[in-house]
């Protein structure tokens, strides 16, 4: 407890840390981080192409084992370190132990998922305004493939697009915590939930919508196989934004009278219930028109438009579904690209501004790579993946694996019950022993042993 002491006082020495304000503040940005593209695409295709509400609740099962756990451990170590998600595991693991490399290898992962997701956003962005021009309003799915596939086969489109995207990004992080973060997403998110329930309550007017319906929460646990679970234990851990310092960063700026537990537990509903949401918009008119549930990663760009321009009034709420996409997107991308700012800012006493522009030149440069893998840098390949491809998988499989598993042994076996006690407790302010011990025995055990299993799983092992 005597190390703990002095990180705490430390981070309290010194000119006052930006952080959040307010309880909203919180709930808001960690729900703008958690809820992201995977919520309005991978989500609602992951559980068309595995069977529907079987696979729910297997989700619903997996984030309680491994999703909640670990971002509670995040969040944790980050407020009580009150630093960088690096600095954080330097002041809080035993002297000369290297726990800091969790960090380090967590700041490489948000800085390549940043480098390929900017780009992901920046067909949404592209979406939008076509949207609104009418360019991909055609009720066949062939007409609206050409058009994606001329998007991202264009590389000025695809960089000029991505750069917009990293700008916009990168004017609100230079706002600060309080005035760009929180500001910003405690906006956002009222306005995403909103544009989810009109498209939903438009989505289940339509003749035959109830089979959309019926699909998404009527469960068939005859499609539930060991490949399922895998599935639905892999959404639970990549979908909540752990495992690359992005919690461990937002989890430094809470208040010290943060209820974390609590507003984790709040943050894994409301993003369930975005997920519901945007399952709810996307199912039944899927269904009403005839479309196949299972369409997979296309379903964002190719099925939605063909689906909303079958519908009276169907550009209208295109656009609307573009906007609310793009929101998701802006959300989790300030915290996948706060955690490399807030090391070079607070590492390397680089001021902020710097460090935001330093961040965006060096990813306008990797995420170029990206963004070109369809188009120029098409035949471009290492071990046989292209640009995009390659840092998705090595993210995905390696390095944000890797980080929830070593962060849960840190928690776990290094930090054991007294610390872990006292800093949920907020310092015996609230009693919550028996959860404490609930958490230990998980994060110890049951999470890294899941987790494992799952990024075995993706490097095709068995």
């Amino acid at each position: 407890m005597k190390q703990d002491s002095r990180s705490s006082a430390s981070a309290g020495a010194g000119k006052a840390r930006d952080g959040f304000t307010s309880s909203f503040g919180v709930l808001a940005a960690t729900l703008g981080s958690a809820v992201g593209l995977g919520n309005i695409w991978k989500f609602p295709y992951l559980t068309g192409t595995n069977g529907g509400a079987g696979f729910l609740i297997v989700y619903v099962c997996a984030t309680l084992l491994v999703g909640l756990p670990v971002m509670i451990s995040e969040i944790m170590l980050g407020r009580r370190a009150k630093s960088d998600a690096v600095t954080a595991l330097k002041k809080l693991a035993p002297a000369g132990q290297p726990w800091w490399l969790i960090s380090a290898f967590g700041v490489l992962s948000a800085f390549l998922i940043m480098a390929f997701y900017s780009e992901v956003a920046a067909w949404v962005f592209a979406y939008v305004f076509k949207a609104i021009g009418g360019g991909i309003l055609s009720s066949n799915p062939q007409v609206t493939s050409s058009a994606f596939g001329k998007l991202i086969a264009d590389p000025v489109q695809s960089l000029l697009w991505q750069w917009l995207v990293l700008a916009l990004i990168g004017g609100i992080l230079l706002m600060g915590v309080a005035k760009g973060i929180e500001a910003v997403t405690k906006k956002l998110m009222p306005v995403l939930f909103l544009l989810l329930v009109v498209i939903g309550v438009r989505s289940l007017m339509l003749p035959g919508a109830m089979q959309g319906v019926s699909f998404l929460f009527t469960p068939d646990f005859s499609k539930i196989t060991a490949g399922v679970v895998l599935t639905a234990v892999g959404l639970a851990f990549f979908k909540l934004s752990i495992g690359m310092g992005t919690m461990m960063t937002y989890g430094s700026y809470f208040r010290d009278d943060q209820n974390i537990p609590a507003t984790t537990l709040r943050v894994m509903c409301a993003d369930l219930f975005v997920s519901m949401l945007a399952g709810i918009a996307i199912f039944p008119a899927v269904f009403a028109f005839g479309f196949k549930p299972e369409a997979g990663p296309s379903l964002l760009f190719i099925t939605i438009p063909a689906v909303f321009a079958s519908m009276p009034m169907g550009q209208l709420f295109m656009v609307a579904f573009f906007i609310l996409a793009a929101i998701a997107s802006t959300g989790a991308m300030l915290s996948i690209l706060e955690v490399p700012v807030s090391v070079l800012s607070e590492r390397f006493g680089i001021s902020r501004p710097k460090a935001t522009v330093i961040n965006l030149l060096v990813l306008a440069l990797f995420g170029a790579t990206c963004a070109l893998s369809n188009s120029t840098m098409a035949d471009f390949k290492l071990f046989g993946m292209t640009m995009f491809d390659l840092f998705d998988f090595v993210t995905s499989n390696i390095l944000m694996p890797l980080g929830g598993i070593f962060l849960c042994l840190f928690v776990g076996w290094v930090w054991g019950f007294d610390r872990l006690k006292a800093a949920l407790s907020n310092e015996g302010q609230l009693h919550n022993e028996g959860l404490v011990r609930v958490l230990l025995v998980v994060v110890r055990f049951v999470s890294p042993l899941l987790i494992l299993v799952v990024m075995l799983k993706g490097l095709k092992l068995f």
